[in-house]
């Protein structure tokens, strides 16, 4: 599934064509959108990233669009918005079906003309910017819920990737954990820790619903648990 995934990244990552990455929480998105920017032309410009989630409305908006001086208290001054600083690169929205309403009109705008305005300014300033959005769930339940606006739907899923989650591709597994441990060296032999058949057999039946995130983190747990240089299943 992941050979898929990259074959797709390769053909598309030097369009400018915007991009929905699908997949759960965990699965390795924004490094998805990573791959895409320093794979195309835009590599030497900013790669952007920002999630949607983990801001109020208010503040998003400011984030995303900028401000000018006294459009809000406590607008001390001018502020660029992520689209300018971006300008030339790529935008990554994570959680884009978290907008509210109202941000989701502006980033229709946004897509549609290529120009973004500041809150509080009447004057477009124009950007040139690739946006590449992720979301973990399904945005035409949203659609349908009328909590996600069809066109911007539409103006965002020009081109899908969709990322399986761990549990559909258990033969990586054991891969991922090498990864990780060349990463973590023993604090007694300054070498990649080693792991035992049994503990890797107990990894490879868990159902991992935090994917590739939990799993890095189940190794980091039992790397510093461990009492020698090789993880058992206790640890």
């Amino acid at each position: 599934p992941m050979q898929v995934v990259f074959k797709m990244i390769e053909r598309v990552a030097d369009t400018d064509s915007t991009i929905l990455v699908l997949g759960e929480s965990g699965t390795g998105k924004e490094l998805v959108a990573r791959a895409l920017h320093f794979n195309s032309r835009r590599q030497f410009a900013p790669f952007v990233p920002i999630n949607c989630s983990a801001l109020p409305e208010n503040l998003l908006e400011s984030e995303l669009f900028g401000h000018r001086r006294g459009a809000f208290t406590g607008a001390f001054a001018d502020k660029k918005g992520l689209f300018e600083e971006a300008d030339g690169g790529t935008l990554f929205l994570d959680e884009v079906g978290t907008m509210s309403p109202m941000l989701q009109s502006r980033l229709l705008r946004v897509l549609q003309e290529r120009e973004v305005r500041r809150v509080g300014d009447n004057t477009p300033v124009r950007v040139d910017v690739r946006v590449l959005a992720a979301t973990n769930e399904p945005l035409e339940k949203r659609v349908k819920e009328g909590t996600f606006r069809e066109d911007l739907y539409y103006r965002l899923n020009v081109i899908a990737i969709n990322l399986p989650s761990l549990r559909e591709r258990r033969e990586d597994i054991p891969l991922l954990i090498a990864h990780f441990l060349r990463d973590k060296l023993s604090s007694r032999s300054r070498r990649p820790f080693q792991i035992t058949k049994a503990a890797m057999d107990l990894l490879l039946t868990h159902g991992w619903p935090g994917n590739v995130r939990e799993l890095e983190n189940a190794i980091e747990r039992s790397t510093a648990l461990c009492e020698a240089d090789i993880i058992q299943p206790k640890d």
